[in-house]
């Protein structure tokens, strides 16, 4: 899947990847993998800008930590992020359902 198909919603992706966790971008990427069976394969160039913007936004705090004998940076979601992490999970549920209801099958 490319990463313009997630088009709106790249963001409540990494919030939902880093729900509980501290993760440093690659690590991040991978989940994305891992999660989604290999569908998700997003480059660098489309996860990191979009964490820098959620950082901006509040949503997830930073930090340098060694991970691997490696100086990187790790993400972690803010109280705030935890909000928008519900909302956005609230905000799929039902757009899913109304989909559904469209593109499901019709009962007589």
């Amino acid at each position: 899947m490319k990463a313009e198909e997630l088009r709106g919603h790249l963001d409540a992706l990494l919030l939902a990847v880093l729900d509980g966790r501290k993760l440093h971008g690659y690590a991040i990427i991978e989940a994305l993998q891992l999660r989604s069976d290999g569908q998700l394969d997003l480059p660098t160039g489309t996860v990191y800008p979009a964490l820098r913007r959620l950082e901006a936004a509040g949503y997830l705090s930073s930090e340098w930590d060694v991970v691997g004998g490696r100086k990187r940076r790790t993400y972690k979601l803010t109280r705030s992020g935890q909000r928008a992490l519900a909302a956005e999970r609230a905000q799929w549920r039902e757009f899913t359902a109304v989909i559904n209801g469209v593109l499901g099958p019709v009962t007589p």
